[in-house]
């Protein structure tokens, strides 16, 4: 009479390994590299093909025009298989001769890689240092444009480490009035903030996979204006690796100079057929949706933010942390006890805040997950926090925005 059931005795104690189970499940919070979807990591597993054969070239022809789709230009375009910082040095080496004059716009810590490539290479450097969680000053940039005949103008179009963004359309306005380049390090902003690159008059524009174009590190872009073009040919090379000059030889072939990533190019090509699936204005809403829902979030925990609101970045958010409480033993914490993966400051903002990560990726129910873990942290660190009043502030607007560019499907 038992034949069909299946009887089990345990006690509390039996279930000791269960708690074991998720443990090395992963929660990726941090500004790159940021979480791979699926579809992604499965296209990376394609059969490796020749980078001199047509179907190479058509593949890579293929992914230069979606990508010109995202970056929103008609602009020559080229992917390459580098880092984000190998991009800023091409977009520098090949349009800055040594003396020439840079002006660099530094509002954090990684504004500050841009200032010493162009050191590096020779330029005279004019930094114009700004206030660490605000942006760009425009009438201070101006008034330098005025003063001073520069080549080229530096700024970093998302600073992740005080989640700070700048105002490309402004900055666009001012240089494109003068014979200054502007050069744009997109970073951590291309594919999740709206960049309209041919509008906006940005000369060259970098990026890299790892952040909101959904890949491993691994991938970058650059795109070249004509203007940019003209001062390419008038300057002295000085790279082989990174010469504009021959990817702009070879494009015609569909083939780049060096030998490229083709397992990630595949991975490429299945990110941007996602993002262009969801279409870019309803990308650009979901990053600002979720990134407004993590600072109700952290506002209703009683945290400070770094960024004010009206220059909050879409793609992470910079938190102070509260008194009494250390931003990396929190970190330590979320990491060790609970698998979820934050950032700690950098530069003067280093043991000073915490850095929540929301690009690519991600959707209502990660943001939910990083805010539940903060809320833990803090409560184990011994600060008073009403459990579940930061995820409660989240969900009150992500429930306000539901089709209003909510999930499809």
């Amino acid at each position: 009479m038992f034949g069909a059931r299946v009887f089990c005795f345990f006690s509390l104690n039996d279930m000791e390994g269960d708690r074991t189970v998720a443990k090395d499940k992963e929660y990726l919070f941090i500004p790159g590299p940021t979480p791979v979807p699926p579809q992604v990591m499965t296209a990376m597993t394609k059969p490796i093909i020749g980078h001199r054969s047509g179907e190479f070239s058509r593949l890579y022809r293929d992914l230069v025009k979606k990508m010109q789709k995202v970056y929103q230009t008609e602009n020559d375009l080229f992917i390459l298989s580098n880092s984000g910082t190998g991009a800023m040095e091409m977009a520098l080496a090949n349009t800055v001769n040594p003396g020439e004059k840079v002006l660099s716009l530094v509002t954090g810590h990684f504004a500050q890689r841009f200032n010493r490539i162009a050191t590096v290479l020779g330029a005279d450097v004019d930094t114009l240092d700004f206030p660490w969680g605000g942006p760009v000053d425009l009438d201070m940039v101006e008034n330098k444009l005025r003063q001073e005949n520069y080549r080229a103008v530096l700024v970093t179009h998302n600073e992740t480490s005080t989640g700070v963004i700048n105002d490309l359309a402004a900055l666009g306005q001012l240089t494109a009035q003068t014979d200054a380049l502007l050069l744009v390090d997109a970073v951590s902003s291309l594919g999740g903030a709206d960049i309209k690159t041919d509008e906006y008059q940005l000369d060259l524009v970098v990026t890299s996979s790892q952040k909101a174009l959904m890949l491993p590190p691994g991938l970058a872009a650059i795109s070249v204006s004509s203007k940019a073009w003209e001062r390419v040919e008038k300057c002295k090379a000085r790279t082989v690796y990174f010469s504009l000059a021959d990817y702009r030889q070879l494009i015609a072939k569909g083939h780049t100079p060096w030998t490229p990533a083709v397992g990630l190019l595949y991975g490429l090509e299945a990110a941007l057929d996602m993002i262009l699936a969801e279409g870019l204005e309803e990308v650009f809403r979901r990053h600002q949706r979720l990134a407004q829902a993590v600072r109700a979030g952290m506002r209703a925990l009683g945290l400070k933010v770094v960024a004010p609101e009206e220059c909050a970045s879409p793609t992470v958010t910079a938190v102070w942390a509260p008194e009494g409480v250390n931003p990396d033993e929190l970190r330590r914490f979320l990491r060790e006890e609970l698998g979820v993966y934050m950032s700690g400051g950098k530069g003067s903002l280093a043991g000073k805040v915490f850095r929540f990560g929301h690009m690519g990726y991600v959707g209502e129910f990660d943001i939910i997950t990083g805010l539940a873990a903060v809320e833990m942290g803090l409560a184990k660190l011994g600060r008073g926090v009403q459990l579940g009043a930061g995820v409660a502030a989240a969900q009150e607007l992500l429930l306000h925005t539901l089709g209003k560019g909510g999930r499809k499907g």
